[in-house]
């Protein structure tokens, strides 16, 4: 039923001077248009039904003016009565997309004088038409609006997942994932973003969260928490910072990091690129990655990831662990070379 139409001379009615004619435009390219943005006008899908029984009996050529009776328009339809059929048409002529040209008769039918004027008597869909431009303007908007509405969407789902892997308890994703359920606009979209990135930061930049406290079987459990955490704050807190290990050496004292590598780690280069890949699984946030890379260098930030990931059983916290030893108290004694040496020996 697709075809181009709107090059056909009309006239108005009662009037014998020819029409100018009409622009070419795709006719069922603008009731999709208006289809779309049928919430923009008001309209239910009845009347959308309507229109496009309306537009089926347009031929090619032969103007755009509807010439079929209100009953055999109300059987296309589907058989709706007269009187709904009416209040679409009024709707329609009270938004401005259709014109009524009544013959005296109230008959729907063209007249055609021997020089070829003509008078069409009937139900005009030229003011639909004519306003192509704008409603396929708006239906482009809120296709736009639309597929910006899923990528912020998208981006809420992503951020979720890694906080759920950090705090699986964390009351805030349950907040966001009941207001997911909603239809959401844009700007609430991203007043989510911000709130679940400012969380994010939080995370990343809490320092000395406290350990929890596990009841031991025994007193000799207790003391071997203690002599493990101390052993751990001096692996940290170690001097002569200045040098940085081959890139081998860290890929293969840090097996844990490097076994979730996609391709093999040959340079510095691959490491970092690694490094900001797993920071964000780790909790770590991309802003905190990057402040940490600006103070320290991308390659002993780098190596802070793949550390605290060895030593994942030892470490609580990632994010207030890397925090403290990159850009808090614990930086200047962060010696990634000694603390390799310390890993690859355990």
């Amino acid at each position: 039923m697709a075809f181009t139409k709107l090059s056909v001379p009309t006239s108005g009615v009662g009037k014998g001077t020819p029409a100018t004619p009409t622009p070419e435009s795709d006719i069922w390219a603008v009731f999709r248009a208006l289809r779309d943005t049928r919430s923009l006008f008001g309209l239910r899908p009845g009347h959308v039904q309507t229109l496009q029984a309306m537009l089926s009996f347009l031929k090619p050529g032969h103007g755009d003016t509807v010439f079929a009776s209100n009953d055999e328009i109300c059987r296309r339809i589907g058989g709706v009565d007269e009187r709904t059929l009416r209040r679409h048409i009024d709707r329609f002529v009270e938004l401005g997309f259709m014109k009524r040209h009544d013959s005296p008769n109230r008959k729907r039918y063209r007249v055609k004088s021997s020089e070829g004027h003509s008078i069409s008597y009937g139900l005009s869909l030229t003011p639909l038409l004519a306003r192509a431009s704008e409603l396929l303007a708006a239906a482009q908007e809120m296709e736009n609006a639309r597929r910006d509405r899923m990528f912020l969407r998208k981006q809420i789902l992503t951020r979720l997942a890694h906080l759920e892997e950090a705090d699986p308890e964390s009351e805030l994703t349950h907040q966001v994932r009941r207001v997911l359920r909603r239809k959401l606009s844009i700007t609430d979209y991203r007043a989510l973003i911000d709130k679940l990135e400012a969380h994010c930061e939080q995370m990343s930049t809490v320092v000395d969260v406290p350990d929890t406290i596990k009841l031991p079987a025994n007193d000799g459990q207790t003391v071997r928490h203690h002599s493990k955490s101390k052993e751990e704050q001096k692996d940290l807190e170690t001097a002569s910072n200045d040098e940085t290990p081959a890139v081998q050496t860290l890929t293969t004292v840090c097996d844990q990091a490097t076994s979730f590598a996609t391709n093999s780690l040959r340079n510095w280069l691959d490491v970092e690129k690694h490094a900001r890949t797993l920071a964000p699984m780790m909790g770590i946030h991309e802003s905190t990655f990057e402040k940490a890379a600006r103070k320290i260098g991308t390659q002993k930030a780098s190596c802070a990831i793949f550390i605290i990931l060895q030593m994942s059983s030892r470490i609580r916290d990632f994010g207030a662990y890397f925090h403290s030893i990159t850009l808090g108290r614990r930086e200047a004694d962060f010696n990634p070379s000694f603390l390799l040496e310390r890993l690859s020996r355990s």
